[in-house]
């Protein structure tokens, strides 16, 4: 029983859900390389990941077209300071034919310095296969806000 029950635990920790299609399940694992690279400010990493003309459009911080913008972004606002985490409920990915994937989902924010994580967003990224690599094209990130106590006390357990 209590195998049973450490292995139900083990399923329920994992960042794609059970059961996923191949395509979800390679996609979570890009999404846990890309910001694994993120949260260790691996920016060389993270860079190789994207489009070197994504189009990341965030509600509070505007639009940018090009990926080393984007990565000068997260070196000074998110280096040292932020963590992001997948809220793995939420997370979906659906196939565009004949092109790559998308993926959306929520995620939250951990601040480094107090280790609280109190900052909530949507995210769409949508993937493109380019020559039998991945790379993300366009980035959505959207609908930031606080954390409700109820969502701060269920990252504080993760």
């Amino acid at each position: 029983m209590m195998a049973a029950i450490a292995v139900a635990a083990a399923l329920l920790a994992t960042s794609v859900p059970l059961l996923a299609d191949p395509l979800t399940t390679e996609i979570g694992a890009l999404d846990a390389k890309v910001f694994d690279a993120y949260n260790r400010c691996d920016l060389p990493t993270f860079s190789g990941y994207f489009d070197p003309k994504v189009a990341f459009y965030h509600d509070t911080g505007g639009a940018t077209f090009e990926r080393d913008a984007m990565v000068d972004g997260v070196r000074k606002y998110i280096c040292g300071k932020v963590k992001r985490e997948l809220i793995p409920a939420t997370f979906r990915v659906y196939p565009i034919k004949d092109y790559g994937a998308i993926e959306e989902g929520e995620h939250r924010f951990c601040d480094l310095a107090t280790r609280r994580c109190e900052g909530i967003a949507r995210f769409v990224m949508v993937w493109a296969r380019q020559d039998d690599a991945w790379r993300i094209t366009s980035v959505l990130s959207y609908g930031h806000r606080a954390a409700t106590a109820t969502e701060q006390r269920s990252a504080a357990g993760r």
